[in-house]
């Protein structure tokens, strides 16, 4: 009897778990939290943008090849250049890798000359939980709908060869350029790839 109810425990946990995952096409899951900065936000307040969610874990080596070879500062860059919003969101829990203070947040990507709108404190793992997020770097894309547009990696290169980015497709930058295009997102979902996310 124990065994039953603790298989239908783990069955429910699981069910619920695949339900709570946003699905493409159907409206992003809204939320509110503080960046290093100490400004709140909120999705909607983006409501007629394209939003770019990334979840962030600066000790993660998958994150690494994207950061110490610039290639995610540089799609930062453009796009917001492009009136994208983009949202880095660190769901690393206190005493978990990645997990940092605003102050040394802040000193990070000045450092790294990352060029985020902004860097947003999940350390209680909120919104990660709420997009079923599960490693970094993981990728979400809001259409100015507040639609899910996109979801998964941010390339097909399973590695963590900062060389690899140069032959690589990126799924990121070829979702924002078809919807930026008024066209529909060719690969909206992809398998991320990186390291479990701390909650």
């Amino acid at each position: 009897m124990k065994k039953t109810i603790t298989s239908f425990l783990t069955f429910a946990a699981m069910a619920a778990s695949a339900l709570a995952a946003p699905q493409i096409g159907s409206p992003a899951p809204e939320f509110t939290a503080k960046d290093s900065n100490g400004q709140e936000h909120k999705l909607t307040d983006f409501k007629g943008k394209f939003v770019v969610l990334e979840w962030l874990n600066h000790g993660c080596p998958f994150v690494k090849k994207h950061y110490d070879g610039g290639n995610m500062q540089k799609l930062q860059k453009e796009y917001t250049g492009r009136d994208v919003v983009w949202l880095s969101i660190v769901s690393s829990a206190p005493g978990k890798q990645g997990h940092m203070s605003a102050e040394d947040t802040n000193k990070t990507q000045a450092e790294k000359g990352a060029a985020p709108t902004a860097i947003l404190i999940d350390e209680n793992g909120t919104i990660g939980k709420l997009y079923d997020a599960k490693v970094t770097p993981e990728m979400f894309i809001v259409n100015p709908e507040g639609v899910l547009i996109y979801a998964g990696a941010i390339d097909d290169k399973k590695s963590t060869d900062p060389a690899d980015v140069k032959t690589s497709k990126n799924y990121v930058s070829q979702a924002l350029n078809e919807a930026l295009g008024g066209n529909p997102v060719s690969e909206a979902t992809t398998s991320a790839y990186g390291c479990s996310v701390k909650y």
